[in-house]
């Protein structure tokens, strides 16, 4: 029988709604059934709530530092943190575009990594993530739909003992490009990378229109969808389920989540944050880190 699992949490930025809502976990009695709960960061400072803060940004930034060190000291098998502000962050000299990144550069890891949503059953990544959209469509690559595939496919197959998921990959164009008359991003970049993916064994099908995608995706259609930059998921997975969505780190040396939302600063401080995500975000971690467990022993 597998011994409880050792879950870092972090409290977020202090300014947000973060500390409210991991308190308001921690005094939920199922959670210390589940798993051993360690916390990192310390307190947070006392600062203004509701607002962009630099200290709160190096508040985070040094939280993110001490877990990095923890789960490299062995001390904790997963990860979870109350939401980050980036702004705040980026004030306090973060370099890489986002804390996954940060996390990555931390623990030396160099290989594929990217966010992945899940909503339930649902399970969502994307090509290109924190970016102008401007930017989007010259990164989209064959081999960068090929990688969102490969990495979606291996993380979502770990968590539910499936090797089949049924990958739905959108276009990037209105219509999926409609033939090449709205766009030729199909036709040069994505569709290559699911026929690559079908040779490598992975059940991926597409472009799909994305409009249309999702209401097959809740149907029960597919089980995990790739999309091509973060608005053409997000707001469909918010949608699905905003109060039960988890971000997932995919591809990083442990299992690290979050709440799908951000730092709620118009409801910071008034008592009314709900912690279902954040218990959703310790759930997963605490499934996959069992997971993970078992399939090491």
């Amino acid at each position: 029988m597998l011994l409880k699992p050792r879950i870092g949490i972090l409290p977020g930025d202090p300014t947000g709604i973060g500390p409210e809502v991991l308190s308001k976990l921690l005094a939920m009695p199922e959670i210390h059934l589940q798993a051993d709960v360690v916390l990192i960061g310390g307190d947070a400072p006392t600062l203004p709530l509701g607002e962009v803060n630099r200290d709160a940004g190096a508040y985070t930034l040094n939280s993110l530092a001490q877990a990095a060190t923890a789960a490299q000291n062995g001390e904790i098998d997963a990860l979870v943190y109350a939401p980050l502000n980036k702004q705040a962050m980026k004030l306090a000299g973060l370099q890489q575009e986002d804390e996954m990144h940060f996390l990555a550069h931390l623990l030396h890891h160099t290989g594929l990594c990217s966010e992945i949503n899940v909503t339930d059953a649902l399970w969502t990544s994307r090509v290109t993530s924190h970016v102008p959209l401007r930017a989007v469509a010259d990164l989209i690559t064959e081999q960068a739909v090929f990688d969102a595939i490969t990495l979606l496919h291996s993380v979502r197959g770990f968590d539910d003992r499936s090797s089949d998921a049924r990958i739905a990959v959108a276009g990037l164009n209105p219509h999926a490009g409609e033939g090449g008359l709205l766009g030729t991003e199909e036709m040069e970049f994505i569709r290559p990378a699911i026929l690559r993916a079908q040779a490598a064994g992975i059940n991926a099908g597409g472009p799909y229109p994305a409009d249309t995608l999702f209401i097959a995706a809740r149907r029960g259609d597919f089980d995990a969808v790739v999309t091509m930059y973060h608005d053409q998921g997000q707001i469909a997975t918010k949608l699905l389920g905003f109060e039960r969505g988890v971000t997932l780190h995919g591809g990083m040396p442990l299992p690290i989540t979050t709440p799908a939302h951000g730092t709620a600063f118009d409801i910071a401080g008034k008592g009314i944050a709900s912690p279902g995500p954040l218990l959703a975000a310790f759930n997963l971690a605490v499934r996959l880190a069992c997971r993970s467990e078992a399939n090491s022993g």
